[in-house]
C-alpha cells in the first residue's frame, strides 16, 4: 500500500491507539519504518497484538498507558515522548470515545465536562504539550481525529460528543493558519460508521443495519478503511501542499 521506507527514520506520536482505528493507524506507520510511540488509554486491557509485541522488542514501538480525564495522563505521553524523540514528526490526535448518549435534559455536569475533556480539550493539550517537539521537525504534521458527526449532528443523545468534534475540526483550521509559517500542517480525518467497538458500546445492532442501508458503498466502514489516510495527510512526500482540510472516509454517507 505505501513504501516500507516512506516514514524511516521518523517519529510518531498516535493517541488513543490500544484499538481500533488509532491501533491500525500505528501499525501501518510502522509497517513503513516509523519510531512509534502509542497511548493505549488507561491500562493495557488485552496481550498485544504480534505485530506490536515484535515491534516494542525490536525498540521500534513504546507504549504509554495514561486516562486524558486527568493532568497526569496527559503529562505522562508528553514526558515519554521527549524522553524517547528528539523531536516529533507527525502527531496523530485519535484518542477520544461518546462515554455514552446523553438526552439533553437529562445530561449531568460531570458527563458533560467528561465528554469535553477526552474529545475536545485533551487534543489542545497533547497538542500543547508536543508543540516544541514538532517544532524540531522539519516537515511535521498533526492529523486529528474527528467525526461525520461534527457535520451532521450525531444521533440522539450524542450532541455534546458531536460538538466536541466539531470543535476539533474548526480548532484545526486555525492552528493550520497559525502553523503553517513554521512548516507545521494541520488536518483532520472524519470517520463514518466504523466497524470498532466504539459502535459495539454506542449503537445496536439493528441501528447499524438500518444506518448500512443508507451509505451508497453499502457497506459499513473498517479501521482498515480508514487509516491510509492518516498515513497520507501524515507524508509530506504525498500531501506537502495540504493543510487545514477535513477528509470524510463515510462510504458516501455523507456527500456533501
Amino acid at each position: 500500500m505505501f513504501h516500507p521506507s516512506l516514514f524511516k527514520g521518523m517519529n510518531v506520536v498516535v493517541t488513543g491507539a490500544g484499538r481500533g482505528i488509532g491501533l491500525e493507524v500505528a501499525r501501518l506507520f510502522l509497517d513503513c519504518g516509523a519510531h512509534v510511540l502509542l497511548h493505549g488509554g488507561r491500562s493495557p486491557h488485552d496481550e498485544l497484538p504480534d505485530f506490536l509485541a515484535d515491534a516494542v522488542a525490536e525498540a521500534r514501538a513504546h507504549i504509554v498507558y495514561g486516562d486524558f480525564l486527568t493532568d497526569k495522563g496527559i503529562e505522562d505521553v508528553v514526558r515519554q515522548s521527549d524522553s524517547l524523540f528528539e523531536h516529533v514528526d507527525v502527531l496523530i490526535n485519535n484518542a477520544g470515545t461518546m462515554v455514552g448518549r446523553f438526552p439533553a435534559a437529562e445530561l449531568t455536569d460531570d458527563q458533560y465536562e467528561t465528554v469535553v475533556q477526552l474529545n475536545q480539550t485533551s487534543v489542545v493539550e497533547i497538542t500543547r504539550g508536543l508543540l516544541p517537539q514538532l517544532r524540531r521537525s522539519t516537515q511535521a504534521s498533526i492529523v486529528n481525529t474527528v467525526s461525520i458527526s461534527a457535520l451532521t449532528g450525531g444521533s440522539a443523545g450524542s450532541a455534546i460528543y458531536s460538538a466536541t468534534k466539531a470543535f476539533v475540526a474548526t480548532y484545526s483550521k486555525a492552528l493550520a493558519r497559525e502553523l503553517a509559517p513554521e512548516g507545521i500542517r494541520v488536518n483532520c480525518v472524519s470517520p463514518g460508521t466504523i466497524t470498532t467497538d466504539f459502535h459495539e458500546r454506542y449503537s445496536s445492532p439493528d441501528k447499524l443495519e438500518a444506518t448500512r442501508k443508507t451509505i451508497p458503498l453499502q457497506r459499513l466502514g473498517t479501521p482498515e478503511d480508514c487509516a491510509p489516510a492518516y498515513l497520507f495527510f501524515a507524508s509530506s512526500a504525498l500531501s506537502g501542499y495540504i493543510t487545514g482540510q477535513v477528509l470524510e472516509v463515510n462510504g458516501g454517507q455523507l456527500i456533501c
